[in-house]
């Protein structure tokens, strides 16, 4: 039986750990923390097919450069010279053209697709017990005439692709959402896009891996991984050593400084999203991102989260007081109706996504180091992705062919 090491548990460790295990890979999963917070847990739980535009597009830069002044901006990056952040913006820049988001569409489209059978199928097995997995699609709502605009571009683009999307109005908005007065001039309706609730979903997963012998090391960080030649030999904690027949990279925006242990090199950065959770009724049954104000709006189990922003500025939980209210201030904008307390704005909570240069996952094997997969990258489709990854990554490590072409995702991949 060959042993596995996964460095990261959140979705993509968990998900690998989950695929691993069902093929008889004696599995460990080591994480830095406890596995109850970050960007698996506070993220919109959107399972969004529609999202077949990567990050770095045209006119993103531009974005960028604009907002970076402003730092309750929906995108801010925070201005430093950092070697590694600069660099990651110059491949981000010299990614954000029309012919490679072009070339990035079938295989984005493809692995979402993947992705949300394979939560279906996880749900059926019984192996979690039961939670939130419904299809009501997202609303992309608008205000404005531009923003209208430049949906209805993605929304050609999509339904081009096969994918169902509709258009409505403001009566039709008042149909599908007769419970909560929304201030919007009409929305796309992407019908293909699922959600689920996060919080509800990890730890279930955790408790069937740890129940079914998957041993699980928390609050152990990785400070080492040694190689000799091709191989890595040894992961070194700060609490034990590993010598594993195989190792996962899938340690979300850590990934780049472990992969540095080894001389590779993994252009990533953390974009640092928040959330706020309502547990009163707010009326809202379709998710929905807010479009002018770049927050989603998730009606999850037992509350209804507000989460936001894409914010770049190194791999920290400080939470930005003005970035936080900016999103209150989004809600209330286009749900005048909903009010969020004090008490749910001081309970905000923060993750780092791992978003790389072309907004692309990397999924794959490492051509340098053999026995080293990584799986990391996916930007704000983290969770969306989670399935999708682990079981391209556990048919990787037995050889059998992926039910995709991943060359698109490639670790090694030249910016």
């Amino acid at each position: 039986m060959k042993s596995v090491v996964i460095i990261g548990g959140g979705i993509v460790g968990l998900s690998t750990a989950y695929y691993l295990h069902k093929e008889g890979f004696e599995v460990t999963v080591i994480d830095k923390g406890d596995i109850t917070s970050g960007a698996s847990f506070v993220n919109a739980g959107y399972i969004t097919p529609s999202h077949i535009i990567p990050l770095a597009s045209p006119g993103m830069i531009a974005k960028g450069i604009k907002m970076m002044f402003n730092a309750a901006s929906p995108f801010y990056m925070k201005p430093r010279l950092d070697t590694d952040f600069l660099k990651w913006s110059w491949y981000f820049h010299k990614s954000s053209t029309p012919a490679k988001v072009e070339k990035a569409i079938p295989a984005i489209k493809e692995i979402n697709l993947m992705s949300r059978e394979l939560f279906t199928d996880i749900k059926n097995s019984g192996d979690l017990g039961n939670f939130q997995l419904e299809r009501k699609g997202l609303l992309m709502l608008y205000k404005t005439e531009a923003a209208y605009l430049h949906e209805k571009q993605v929304a050609e683009r999509v339904a081009f692709e096969g994918l169902e999307v509709s258009d409505l109005n403001k009566s039709d908005l008042h149909k599908l959402e007769p419970h909560v007065n929304i201030d919007a001039e009409g929305a796309i309706h992407y019908e293909c896009d699922g959600h689920t609730t996060p919080t509800e979903i990890m730890p279930k997963l955790l408790a069937y891996l740890k129940g079914e012998g998957v041993v699980i090391k928390t609050n152990e960080e990785v400070v080492d991984i040694k190689s000799s030649g091709d191989r890595i030999i040894e992961v070194i904690t700060n609490k034990d050593n590993y010598q594993p027949d195989e190792v996962v990279l899938a340690a979300g925006s850590w990934s780049a400084n472990l992969a540095k242990k080894l001389h590779l090199k993994l252009p990533l950065q953390g974009g640092k999203g928040y959330c706020i959770n309502r547990e009163r009724n707010t009326g809202i049954s379709i998710p929905a991102i807010l479009m002018e104000s770049k927050i989603a709006v998730t009606p999850m189990n037992e509350f209804t989260r507000f989460a936001g922003t894409m914010e770049f500025s190194g791999n920290n939980d400080i939470i930005r007081k003005e970035r936080v209210m900016a999103i209150v201030n989004g809600v209330h904008s286009f749900y005048p109706e909903i009010e969020i307390d004090v008490a749910e704005i001081e309970n905000v909570k923060t993750g780092l996504r791992p978003v790389s240069p072309d907004g692309l996952p990397y999924i794959g094997k490492s051509i340098k180091i053999k026995n080293l997969t990584i799986g990391t990258g996916h930007a704000m489709m983290g969770w969306s992705l989670g399935p999708a990854t682990g079981k391209l990554i556990s048919e990787l490590l037995t050889g059998n062919k992926t039910f995709m072409s991943i060359a698109a995702f490639s670790p090694n991949r030249v910016f």
